[in-house]
């Protein structure tokens, strides 16, 4: 991998949408397989700069290999123009070494298979270790001798993940294999501010995109220059004209779609929050895109059937105001 390769996947990305694609499952918690296959034609037709496989929205570290790699080679297949962003990480390990061999393996099995960049997985087996700083620096090391550009991903510890110290990210940010970061703070928008202005001063030639489905607007004024959000599964034409419009400067344009954008994470990215991957997948359903039958989340919780009737009615809404 050359500078050239890391700096290549920044310009492909930059300005664009980067859906994290959810996986269709049965009742059962098999592949729903034509749910699959008509969720890649529909993705296919998309105005997105690439797609983000293998991650949270796609529950890449509950798959089964089996399922997880037929999920990347479809996408890839389907997709074979447009940036394949691969994640790694590990969902349980007996100590921080294995925890780094699994990614590891995790991010060589996405270079095999056709994967353009690695998302890096927050450590959060990191948390509260004594080198705590050292070793977070140290698995991104051994990931980026895989060979391919990396995604730093910070999620910060109260929604699930790891905090990094400004310390830290500005080793993470010097490493030439490193393409940005993608932020995920929830409800912190001073972690996203801080962060936001960090890359600003100190690392502007890394790409900050968002990972911000509920302030989606804001974090593009904030200098997110482009967009990783689960909520990019479905109605990516919105977003996209959001992110194109701020881009291009169009002012009342992007106040008007921040509007429409923030209606639709209202309805899919509220408590309980682990839902987001169902309700994403009856965006889909409301759609055409997937039957009712594929869109369940075996990993998820329960969700009231008034939840589906609401998305429904919001996106409803959304087409008559459009």
């Amino acid at each position: 991998m050359t500078t050239n390769t890391v700096a290549l996947i920044r310009t492909r990305l930059d300005g664009g949408l980067i859906p994290a694609v959810p996986v269709p499952f049965d009742g059962q918690g098999q592949l729903h397989t034509s749910g699959h296959d008509a969720y890649l034609r529909y993705m296919s037709e998309q105005p997105v700069a690439g797609i983000a496989v293998w991650a949270h929205t796609g529950r890449g570290l509950l798959l089964e290999n089996e399922t997880a790699d037929a999920v990347l080679r479809d996408w890839r297949r389907a997709l074979p123009n447009k940036v394949l962003i691969a994640g790694a990480g590990a969902a349980s390990a007996r100590n921080e070494d294995e925890a780094t061999d699994r990614a590891a393996a995790m991010a060589e099995q996405a270079a095999r298979l056709g994967a353009d960049a690695i998302l890096v997985y927050a450590p959060v087996w990191l948390r509260g270790h004594e080198r705590r700083d050292a070793k977070i620096v140290e698995h991104h090391r051994r990931l980026a001798g895989v060979g391919l550009p990396l995604v730093l991903f910070y999620l910060y510890e109260s929604a699930g993940g790891i905090g990094y110290s400004p310390t830290v990210l500005d080793e993470l940010l010097s490493m030439p294999e490193v393409v940005g970061i993608k932020m995920a703070t929830l409800d912190s928008v001073l972690t996203y501010q801080d962060v936001s202005r960090q890359l600003r001063t100190k690392h502007p030639d890394k790409l900050l995109i968002t990972g911000e489905d509920r302030f989606l607007g804001y974090s593009l004024q904030r200098g997110a220059r482009a967009a990783l959000i689960g909520m990019g599964a479905a109605c990516c034409g919105l977003q996209a004209d959001l992110i194109r419009s701020h881009t291009e400067g169009d002012a009342r344009r992007f106040l008007r779609l921040s509007n429409f954008v923030d209606q639709l994470a209202e309805a899919t990215f509220t408590t309980p929050m682990e839902g987001y991957i169902k309700r994403m997948l009856w965006v889909l359903v409301h759609q055409g895109v997937i039957p009712f039958e594929a869109a369940h989340d075996p990993w998820g919780p329960e969700l009231p059937r008034e939840e589906f009737d609401k998305i429904g009615r919001t996106l409803a809404a959304l087409r008559e105001t459009e």
